[in-house]
């Protein structure tokens, strides 16, 4: 695949449609991460399994800390239209996260990430990977390893943080498993939302990256 670390370079100059409610909005390069410290991470598809369960909602549970210790935003990044990328945000309740839409993959081939998965029947997506650009100039990537699959190793929320600040005191993680419909699931979640807790309801059936953290079981 020949994946080139851009440490030191400008990020692509692009622009991304977007919706928004009924209205069409473009999101640009420049306004995405002239004069700011911006957290990306970039990943092969909304609703796939990783990203769903651990990828997205661990920077989505950490992004106040990443706030907190200087990040003025956090990007994801994925060659989907941008009405997948706004159920997704949905489904994610991504609220601190900006979904960028990459549907034709322009950012992510000038990121020279741009790799063919035809085989799973995916067509260009994007290899996964996450960065911290300051003013526009790439300071830090992390690519996953050119393995075959979908390497998951280095591009996670936690090292990301590590390296924006090792002291950085990351929040209890609390995980509630519910189910669709349940009131007693509904009155937990608003529960904790009142006491200040940040929780993660992962999709269930599927894997959820291990970590330390209290756990809550509604049903």
């Amino acid at each position: 695949m020949m994946l080139q670390n851009r440490e030191g370079q400008r990020v692509p100059d692009v622009s991304f449609p977007i919706r928004v409610g009924n209205d069409w909005q473009t999101l640009t390069s420049a306004g995405l991460f002239n004069g700011k410290t911006v957290v990306v991470f970039s990943l092969p598809g909304a609703f796939t399994p990783t990203c769903s369960s651990t990828h997205l909602p661990r920077y989505n549970e950490l992004a106040p800390t990443f706030f907190a210790n200087g990040v003025d935003s956090i990007l994801c990044v994925s060659v989907n239209d941008t009405f997948v990328m706004n159920e997704w945000a949905k489904d994610q309740e991504a609220q601190n996260l900006t979904m960028v839409p990459d549907g034709n993959g322009e950012f992510t081939a000038g990121m020279g990430m741009l790799v063919d998965k035809q085989d799973i029947g995916f067509g260009q997506r994007s290899w996964r990977y996450a960065m911290l650009v300051k003013d526009g100039v790439i300071e830090k990537m992390f690519i996953e390893p050119e393995e075959p699959g979908d390497p998951f190793k280095v591009s996670d929320a936690d090292t990301m943080l590590d390296y924006v600040n090792p002291a950085a005191k990351k929040p209890d993680q609390v995980v509630v498993f519910s189910k669709v419909g349940c009131p007693h699931c509904a009155r937990a979640k608003q529960l904790l939302s009142e006491r200040g807790y940040a929780y993660v309801d992962p999709v269930r059936g599927k894997p959820r990256r291990s970590g330390r953290g209290r756990i809550a079981r509604t049903a």
